[in-house]
């Protein structure tokens, strides 16, 4: 019996196959759980294709998360699929290109990259609470870049993952009462769709070349997506508030 055996998930940010979210809804699948995925606008049907790749074709709902009327209807939308919702994956982050420019990066750059990067961690949580309720709990996991360092290139969008991390330990102090374990996912560099965004991505791969201790594959998710299983089942009972990371040991490393 797999790990998941049982569990209904939500798992946004599915773009491509190469994509830390696709492989965790591939995991989740093969380790016993039903998956529903998230997308919206343009990339729907970008979504809709790639989710053909995995073991099961998943549905694909739309959700904006800077979207109040998605987030309003969510719960309801659900239903239409399943009868609740044991956990949730956070994988989603947005910044305008003026946003990785920290000194001229404008307030409508930085408020864009918050609201898309940050608060919609806990917009999601919300939204999906009422289906965990049903379940009697649940777990949320989210994908952050460690936010303890001002890297190089990402500016605006660092100062988000940081504002991410404490909206993690917010939720779970809030949603613990309701039996709801709120973590995070602190990954090394993946080359992502996320990734491609970001000028100068380049020296993150010289950067975790040099200083990870276990070695690092930019082209491999799934020593994350592993992780992001894990927190979604019911391995960690008692874990929340926590950021785990699979960085091949770049974090715990000095100059």
């Amino acid at each position: 019996m797999g790990i998941l055996e049982g569990k209904t998930l939500l798992v946004t940010g599915v773009l491509m196959d190469s994509s830390i979210a696709f492989h965790v809804a591939k995991l989740a699948q093969e380790e016993g759980a039903q998956v529903v995925l998230t997308s919206f606008g343009r990339t729907m049907r970008i979504t809709q294709t790639i989710a053909k790749r995995l073991p099961e074709t998943p549905p694909v709902l739309e959700l904006d998360v800077t979207d109040g009327e998605h987030l309003d209807t969510l719960a309801d939308r659900l239903r239409e699929h399943v009868d609740g919702l044991d956990g949730v994956l956070h994988s989603i982050g947005f910044a305008p290109q003026g946003a990785f420019n920290f000194m001229e990066g404008t307030w409508e750059d930085v408020s864009t990259a918050l609201h898309a990067s940050a608060y919609s961690l806990k917009a999601l949580a919300a939204a999906a609470l009422p289906l965990m309720d049903e379940q009697r709990g649940g777990s949320v996991v989210g994908l952050t870049f460690d936010a303890k360092f001002a890297w190089p290139v990402y500016d605006w969008m660092g100062v988000a993952k940081a504002a991410f991390e404490s909206t993690n330990r917010y939720l779970a102090r809030d949603l613990g009462a309701r039996h709801v374990r709120c973590n995070l996912v602190a990954a090394g560099p993946i080359r992502t769709t996320a990734a491609k965004s970001i000028p100068g991505f380049e020296q993150f791969e010289r950067i975790w070349d040099e200083r990870a201790p276990l070695g690092w594959d930019v082209n491999d998710p799934v020593p994350a997506a592993k992780a992001c299983a894990a927190l979604l089942s019911d391995w960690f009972p008692a874990t929340t508030g926590e950021i785990v990371h699979v960085d091949g040991g770049v974090h715990a490393m000095g100059q």
